[in-house]
């Protein structure tokens, strides 16, 4: 098993990502449609389990089955939680705060006491639909003047 990973997130998202790839029958015969996924922007590995358990390997093979996009079309997630099924654990859900880019009402407390917080969802705080109050959260990191940010188009 690999060290403490991932806290289930979000059974609306789940469920969706489950309708979405699990109902493919390649991937049906092989894993439980009903199995929690996680959020894949924040992850911590032990790296010899990860070795051992051949993950690489693992996720190559599922882009390698997923080059003509029939099995899923919703990036990164999708081979994740194939190669790493079964081999995830959750943990406090203090230590990874999500919701940040769709949530209007986590916990202040929350997030000041979480080692990561994530703005998952479509309200990032880079766009002008984040979420007002979240936003002072990203900015303090950003330096705006950089080429790089300067660059962008982040409306």
């Amino acid at each position: 098993m690999l060290m403490e990973l991932w806290k289930p997130v979000l059974k609306d998202f789940i469920d969706i990502i489950s309708i979405s790839i699990f109902s493919n029958p390649i991937i049906s015969s092989k894993f439980d449609p009903q199995a929690c996924g996680w959020a894949f922007g924040m992850n911590v590995f032990d790296l010899i389990a990860w070795r051992k358990e051949n993950v690489t390997a693992q996720y190559h093979y599922w882009q390698e089955q997923n080059a003509d996009q029939t099995l899923w079309k919703l990036g990164t997630l999708p081979p994740a939680l194939l190669a790493f099924y079964g081999l995830t654990e959750p943990l406090d859900r203090r230590w990874h705060v999500l919701g940040l880019g769709y949530d209007m009402n986590i916990d202040d407390r929350l997030i000041d006491s979480a080692a990561v917080i994530h703005f998952n969802g479509n309200m990032k705080p880079w766009l002008k639909l984040a979420i007002g109050r979240y936003k002072p959260l990203w900015e303090r990191y950003v330096n705006q003047s950089h080429p790089y940010y300067q660059d962008c188009v982040l409306n």
